[in-house]
């Protein structure tokens, strides 16, 4: 009994993590301009896209060996990924925040951005799906009847190391006080000095390279890519960013492990085909209790 609650837990850990790490993102952005980027979780399949191509072709063109191709894909998937947050920001949000634009146009075009990505995809690389190469050789560890791999291991890990250094930049570096000097009133800051545009473009490619990171380890752990698999995982990661009280680093990255946690255990006990009614109904009697989520304050208004 006690190993198949210690399985269960490290299940519902791996599965969080890859939440928590696009959550994250979500909060992000949304903390610094009040926008939900609901491109996100397209920008995790380009991640896992992007790491795909660089992957095979460090393997297959240069010859590399699995463990040095990953130590290349990793911070080049991040890099590109970035990128192309960055060119969404740039290209969509920016102009429409210049122009003083309605919230409900940002998030029309948030969304229609997620539509590009996706059928962009399918128009180039078609409809097939692709497989994964293998990086690394995955081994199987079994202590006291609990199975794991050290693949599993180092995506909990990454999850943990990335709110560790996420967390330290926002509350002590300078680009991190200016990020939550905009969240805190974004018309005082230009006045400060402070770049505005600059400080946004940084929030972009912390998100997006996160997503990217994340796409990377989904598509290590789970070897089949399609043009939509960014689609549903997104929307999960933004409800529990929603849960976890959306703004608040802590908040996203706990509910990215709630989130996890809950669809895990429903599986372990109930039919798989009510993994998401069981864990969304979960979710929304949270709200219910908690509407502004686990570590959100609700904000008021200055007259």
């Amino acid at each position: 009994m006690l190993a198949t609650i210690i399985q269960n837990l490290i299940n519902a850990l791996q599965w969080g993590s890859f939440y928590a790490l696009i959550a994250l993102g979500y909060t992000l952005v949304y903390g610094v301009l009040t926008l939900i980027n609901f491109a996100h979780g397209d920008i995790f399949m380009v991640g896992a896209y992007i790491a795909f191509f660089v992957a095979t072709f460090c393997l297959a063109t240069i010859g590399l060996p699995g463990w040095a191709a990953l130590i290349v894909t990793i911070p080049l998937t991040m890099i590109l990924t970035s990128m192309v947050g960055v060119a969404i920001e740039r290209i969509a949000y920016r102009p429409l925040r210049r122009k003083g634009a309605h919230r409900l146009y940002v998030v029309i075009t948030a969304l229609m951005c997620g539509l590009i990505l996706e059928h962009g995809n399918l128009a180039l690389l078609g409809a097939s799906r692709k497989a994964f190469p293998s990086l690394i050789n995955e081994q199987v560890f079994t202590v006291g009847g609990v199975t794991f791999t050290n693949l599993k291991i180092a995506v909990i890990a990454s999850a943990i190391l990335v709110f560790v250094l996420l967390q330290w930049i926002v509350t002590k570096t300078r680009v991190g006080m200016a990020m939550r000097a905009i969240a805190y009133d974004k018309f005082a800051v230009p006045l400060m000095g402070i770049p505005m545009d600059n400080i946004i473009v940084a929030t972009f490619i912390l998100g997006s390279s996160m997503a990217g990171l994340a796409g990377i380890l989904f598509a290590m752990s789970y070897p089949i890519l399609e043009p939509y698999m960014g689609a549903l995982i997104g929307w999960k990661a933004f409800i529990a960013a929603v849960v976890g009280g959306i703004g608040d680093i802590r908040g996203a990255f706990l509910g990215g492990f709630l989130l996890g946690a809950v669809e895990i255990l429903v599986v372990a006990f109930f039919p798989s085909t009510l993994r998401d009614l069981i864990a969304f109904t979960v979710l929304l009697v949270i709200l219910a209790f908690r509407p502004t989520g686990l570590f959100g304050i609700a904000k008021t208004t200055k007259i």
